[in-house]
């Protein structure tokens, strides 16, 4: 079941990275509107979300005290090197904690926000949380092109619409087949 987790995130990691790639330095950091993200915000935010929730995983709260969660949404510009850094340290927060876990601790007890959880339970909510930014990201940097752009083609990072039919039946979204 770690096994499954595993999979699953390193399947998300996996599109946002093809997401990130194909969209501008620049368009890192551009938001479509007022009270909008950037893919640089998003990127901040799931890099703290994933390293506080899995810093000390079963002996501490996710919600750490040191995570400033309200910064992570700040109009600040990032170069797309500081960006990619803060992606692959989050990742490999979590990647460390998958490893030394095993299937029977997913039934242990973790808390967030001093709400218990089991490992599993925790797990589940936060792949939900992470797809659901990394969704952002894939939508954000399609729209960020397409209006740069204008009629050029940006990969979806997942099959695309009508196509599911001679999609190759790789799962992960990012066969390059697009």
């Amino acid at each position: 079941m770690i096994n499954n987790f595993a999979a699953e995130y390193r399947r998300y990691r996996a599109i946002g990275e093809k997401a990130m790639v194909q969209v501008s330095d620049e368009a890192l950091n551009q938001t479509l509107g007022p009270d909008n993200n950037s893919i640089a915000m998003i990127v901040r935010h799931i890099s703290g979300n994933l390293i506080s929730r899995f810093t000390d995983f079963l002996t501490s709260d996710g919600e750490k005290e040191w995570r400033d969660r309200d910064s992570e949404f700040g109009d600040l510009k990032y170069a797309r090197l500081e960006i990619d850094q803060m992606w692959a340290r989050a990742w490999a927060v979590l990647e460390s904690q998958l490893t030394a876990l095993k299937d029977e601790d997913l039934q242990k007890t973790v808390s967030i926000r001093g709400n218990p959880l089991t490992v599993h339970e925790a797990f589940c909510r936060s792949l939900a949380h992470t797809s659901s930014h990394v969704g952002q990201i894939v939508l954000l940097g399609k729209d960020i092109e397409r209006r740069k752009l204008e009629g050029n083609q940006h990969s979806k990072g997942s099959v695309p619409r009508v196509q599911s039919e001679s999609n190759d039946g790789e799962d992960s979204g990012v066969s390059g087949k697009e």
